[in-house]
């Protein structure tokens, strides 16, 4: 009895070492699509198995509505591009030009180009340059062309020609808390916060800082 036992276990053990993995390898591939290597099987005219194809196609597919989605997501919330309209930011900027702009995080400080919206203003967006912020006062010698801001004269080598054009304004201005005061580039052609209509601008009023021009193309860059 114990002869016999010993006997099956022996073939056992020979009918093991007999086994052809790699054929069971290439049939398991077999039914999965693949080869050996481990590529997806090929058709006899070497074009690959439908399934595969098929399986690339939903992957690049899949890689787009993510890239497009992300898209949307960071132009709805974070970035924009406005079109600038009129000439009231001559010599930085002219009718046409396109920016992007972003609020996010955004504070203002001086010298920032800013896109706003006020309604009562004016219907469209409009851009200018922050001159001073909450708390600083403004004052103006329309004679000499100089813009002060808490007493001390601006540089300002982005402007087209000196202030000249009072508008409005009256005397010194404080900025009032959460508001900005701002001026356009092209001081005799601007209408701003030298206007009664427009102000000291509401920091709410603001869409978001410049941080781009992106047409034309040949002046593409950052904004100082």
């Amino acid at each position: 009895m114990d002869a016999n036992i010993d006997m099956n276990s022996e073939n056992l053990t020979q009918g093991d070492s007999e086994f052809d993995y790699e054929k069971f390898e290439q049939e398991e591939n077999a039914l999965k699509g693949k080869n050996s290597t481990g590529k997806a099987e090929k058709t006899a005219d070497g074009k690959p198995d439908k399934p595969a194809k098929s399986s690339e196609m939903y992957d690049w597919l899949q890689c787009l509505v993510s890239a497009l989605l992300f898209c949307v997501i960071v132009f709805s919330f974070f970035l924009r591009i406005i079109g600038v309209i009129g000439t009231s930011m001559i010599p930085t900027f002219h009718d046409s030009d396109r920016v992007l702009i972003s609020n996010l995080f955004y504070e203002p400080k001086n010298g920032d180009v800013v896109v706003l919206r006020k309604e009562s203003f004016m219907e469209e967006p409009i851009i200018k340059r922050v001159i001073a912020t909450e708390g600083q006062t403004v004052e103006i010698d329309f004679e000499q062309g100089i813009v002060y801001v808490d007493g001390t004269a601006l540089v300002e080598p982005y402007v087209a020609s000196p202030t000249n054009n009072q508008l409005d304004f009256a005397g010194k201005v404080t900025v009032p808390e959460n508001c900005v005061f701002v001026l356009g580039d092209n001081r005799n052609g601007s209408h701003d916060s030298r206007k009664a209509a427009l102000g000291c601008v509401d920091e709410r009023y603001i869409i978001g800082k410049v941080l781009l021009r992106v047409v034309p193309l040949n002046k593409f860059g950052v904004v100082d």
